[in-house]
């Protein structure tokens, strides 16, 4: 038998592999897209992070926010937004590494907003100049954070304008 036919697959494998192999390098980019994106579905999230913060409010997309807002933020747990939400350092410093890693780069988070607050970004302002400010006050939605009053999927990470519901 001829030694080269032993290390040239035929055809057929060949591209196998090579789908293989694209399709291999399409699953490891997803994490990467998800970095900078508003949008992170909630199995991608870090699980301290969803324990922690989840705990108090929805657990956001990381892309929402620049890594200085998130590292503003995280050294600042005793006083976060008028809430005592200290942790441990370990656990500040697992979860800092991790937002500030998948933190939004794109254009519209590139600079912090007032407070490091999302409700406060241009992007939000522009995606939400049509809510009437006194659809803000209802009970059902109570303030622009509670992002789950209209968009019931925000948990999962899907904030898709198609499926916003705002409450009466």
């Amino acid at each position: 038998m001829n030694r080269n036919a032993l290390m040239i697959p035929p055809a057929p494998l060949r591209r196998t592999v090579g789908r293989f192999a694209t399709l291999l390098a399409l699953a490891c980019a997803l994490p990467a897209a998800w970095a900078d994106s508003r949008e992170m579905p909630a199995s991608a999230m870090l699980p301290a992070y969803k324990q922690e913060c989840a705990a108090c409010h929805m657990a956001y997309p990381p892309g929402m926010l620049p890594a200085s807002s998130w590292s503003r933020m995280l050294k600042g747990l005793g006083q976060h937004y008028g809430t005592d939400a200290s942790l441990d350092p370990a656990m500040v410093r697992q979860i800092s590494t991790w937002l500030e890693a998948h933190a939004g780069t794109y254009k519209r988070v590139r600079e912090a907003p007032p407070q490091d607050r999302i409700t406060q970004s241009a992007w939000f302002e522009r995606k939400h100049r049509e809510v009437e400010p006194a659809v803000w006050k209802r009970a059902a939605v109570g303030s622009r954070a509670n992002c789950m009053a209209c968009h019931t999927r925000a948990d999962q990470g899907d904030f898709d304008d198609d499926r916003v519901r705002i409450p009466k």
